[in-house]
């Protein structure tokens, strides 16, 4: 009976290793399978893709790595888009500079030593 138990122990175990999420969770390769319609924080969402398929889906990558798909026609899914967006431009407008009519790059080589 205790080896029995120990088995099952074990593979349940095993079970619970190999598998890391179920629902709508979605790895690389696959497609979306199922929909969210719970509503995802916008501050935990990183980015997201859309997905053309025999399904059509947003998938939104979460800070955390997990990957869940939601109906790209749900009107949450739309605002999280929009949010994500301007979050992104935001820091793309801060991160780039423009230089001004005056500044001119050159193909000049220089080399610094001290």
């Amino acid at each position: 009976m205790r080896l029995l138990s120990l088995a099952l122990l074990g593979i349940c175990c095993l079970t619970a290793y190999i598998v890391e999420g179920v629902g709508s969770e979605v790895s690389d390769k696959s497609t979306c399978v199922s929909l969210t319609t719970q509503r995802l924080p916008v501050n935990r969402i990183k980015t997201y893709t859309i997905k053309e398929g025999s399904l059509k889906a947003v998938i939104f990558i979460t800070k955390r790595g997990l990957k869940v798909c939601a109906d790209p026609q749900a009107r949450w899914v739309k605002d999280v888009v929009k949010s994500v967006d301007r979050k992104s431009n935001t820091r793309n407008n801060m991160i780039q500079t423009k230089p001004t009519g005056t500044q001119q790059s050159t193909n000049t080589a220089v080399t610094l030593t001290g």
